[in-house]
């Protein structure tokens, strides 16, 4: 694959998507674990169907009616969850039932064949083009600047919110920010792993990240160096293999999630009978 990588521009594509992917993953990603904002942001991937579905009917780039749909799910919920005592799961799960819905709509109005959904609905990073690592870069910048620009808020807003309100942090600001920014992390993930499987590698980094350590910004660039072995192993093996590219990523960083999280135990129950002997 190697040489390939220097010969095929799609591949060149896919590892470059790979990369800013699992840069929003290490950081988002990191938030999402530490919020329990789990469900939420499978709620808003959901909901991004919906605009792929409008992207189409329009003529449009898919990804920006996604990106659209995705960030008024996310600013939406935040807004009712404000303004009223709604759970916030209850209010995704709407939003998760209704995207969904209108893509369908969508693209049953579309004139002509239906498009195939399957590179959106489970990932296809050997399909990624340059319009799309535009965008993606450019909603990875974004994201990155906000963070490092207001992470020590951001740091307060994670562990403690009533004390980041205290020492007079805006947090409610916070709150619109942290859940735009995880609508930008679905919409470049959709192109990696698909609207269904994302969580997935979403949630797989930092969860292992967080078993060695702590601190928040040791946790972040674990996660991205482990986001970008999970993509990078997992596109040379549905290179070679000629398998789903997104099953094979999310897979790959399921089965290490699962083998970290035995070696863990297994090192704590040790460590534990060494100390009662």
């Amino acid at each position: 694959m190697l040489s390939a990588l220097f010969k095929y521009s799609f591949l060149q594509n896919a590892f470059l998507g790979a990369i800013i992917a699992s840069i929003l993953c290490g950081i988002i990603g990191t938030i999402i674990v530490e919020k329990k904002m789990v469900m939420m942001s499978g709620g808003i991937a959901h909901t991004a169907f919906g605009g792929i579905g409008l992207g189409y009917f329009l003529g449009i780039e898919p990804i920006i009616g996604a990106l659209f749909f995705s960030t008024a799910a996310a600013l939406g919920a935040a807004a009712i969850k404000k303004k009223s005592d709604t759970n916030t799961d209850i209010i995704m799960g709407i939003f998760w039932s209704m995207g969904m819905a209108a893509g369908i709509l969508f693209i049953a109005f579309t004139p002509g064949y239906p498009p195939d959904m399957a590179s959106y609905l489970f990932g296809d990073i050997l399909t990624i083009r340059r319009v799309d690592l535009w965008i993606m870069a450019a909603l990875c910048l974004v994201t990155v600047l906000t963070v490092a620009l207001f992470f020590n808020s951001f740091k307060a807003y994670l562990f403690d919110e009533e004390f980041a309100y205290i020492m007079k942090i805006k947090t409610q600001v916070l709150e619109y920010i942290t859940y735009a920014m995880i609508a930008f992390t679905v919409v470049v993930l959709i192109r990696v792993v698909g609207i269904i499987l994302l969580i997935s590698l979403l949630t797989a980094p930092p969860a292992i990240a967080r078993m060695f350590s702590y601190n928040l910004k040791k946790i972040m660039l674990l996660s991205m160096v482990l986001g970008i072995l999970f993509c990078i192993f997992g596109l040379w093996v549905s290179y070679e293999l000629e398998i789903a590219s997104g099953a094979a990523i999310v897979l790959i960083a399921g089965f290490t999630y699962i083998a970290a999280s035995l070696l863990r135990r297994l090192n704590i129950a040790k460590t534990f009978n060494r100390k009662t002997v």
